[in-house]
C-alpha cells in the first residue's frame, strides 16, 4: 500500500468526518442568525415611526454583527475540523504496522540512501518502536548502522558525516510537506468551497 493510498483513505474519512461538523457549524450558525433577526424585528416593533431609521440601521448593526459572529464561528469550526482530520492522519501514520509499515519505511530508506551511495558510514535514526524494524531492514545496507531514537511518527532520518548531510524521511515531514502543498484542496473538499 502506497502512502498515497493511505492519504487517500484518511481523506476520505476526514470528508465523512468533515461532512458531519460542517452540517452541525451550520445548524448553529443558523439558529445564530435566526435568533439575530428576531432580536432586530423586536426593536423594529417597539420603536416609534418617526425614528425608523435609526431602528433600521440598529438591526443592519445587528444582523451584520450576527452575520460576522456566525463566520467567525464557522471559520473555527472549520480550522477545528482541519485540526481533527491532521491529527487523525497522525493518529493513522502512528498506527501503521506490519507488511504497510515496514514497506514505507523501505522505500524512505531507500530514498534517502541515495544521497549517501559513496558514503564509508551512515547513520540511521527512527522512532523508538521502529528500532527493530529498521535495524532488521539495515542489514540489507552496508556501512549503514542504528544510531538510535528519533522523536517521529515513523520512518528513518538519516545522516553522515563525511558529507555532512542530513536527510529527513520521516512520516511527519512528509505529512507535513503533503499537508502544506495540499492544505488549500484539503479544505476545498472538505468544505465544498467554490
Amino acid at each position: 500500500m502506497s502512502l498515497e493510498t493511505v492519504v487517500e483513505d484518511i481523506r476520505d474519512e476526514a470528508r465523512t468526518r468533515a461532512d458531519e461538523i460542517r452540517a452541525e457549524a451550520d445548524d448553529r450558525a443558523a439558529e445564530i442568525v435566526e435568533a439575530a433577526e428576531a432580536d432586530a424585528d423586536e426593536i423594529v416593533a417597539a420603536k416609534e415611526r418617526e425614528i425608523e431609521n435609526q431602528i433600521e440601521q440598529e438591526r443592519d448593526q445587528r444582523l451584520s454583527g450576527a452575520k460576522l459572529e456566525a463566520k467567525q464561528k464557522r471559520l473555527s469550526a472549520r480550522r477545528d475540523v482541519i485540526q481533527d482530520v491532521r491529527d487523525a492522519v497522525e493518529e493513522r501514520l502512528s498506527e501503521l504496522g506490519g507488511d504497510e509499515r515496514e514497506e514505507l519505511t523501505r522505500e524512505l530508506l531507500d530514498a534517502a540512501a541515495t544521497e549517501f551511495e559513496d558514503e564509508e558510514s551512515v547513520r540511521v535514526y527512527s522512532c523508538p518502536s521502529d528500532e527493530e524494524l529498521v535495524t532488521g531492514i539495515l542489514d540489507d545496507y552496508e556501512n549503514s548502522e542504528y544510531a538510535g531514537e528519533y522523536d517521529c511518527l515513523g520512518g528513518v532520518v538519516v545522516e553522515s558525516d563525511a558529507s555532512r548531510v542530513r536527510v529527513n524521511n520521516t512520516f511527519d515531514s512528509i505529512l507535513e510537506t503533503v499537508w502544506d502543498d495540499q492544505l488549500k484542496d484539503i479544505s476545498s473538499k472538505l468544505f465544498d468551497d467554490q
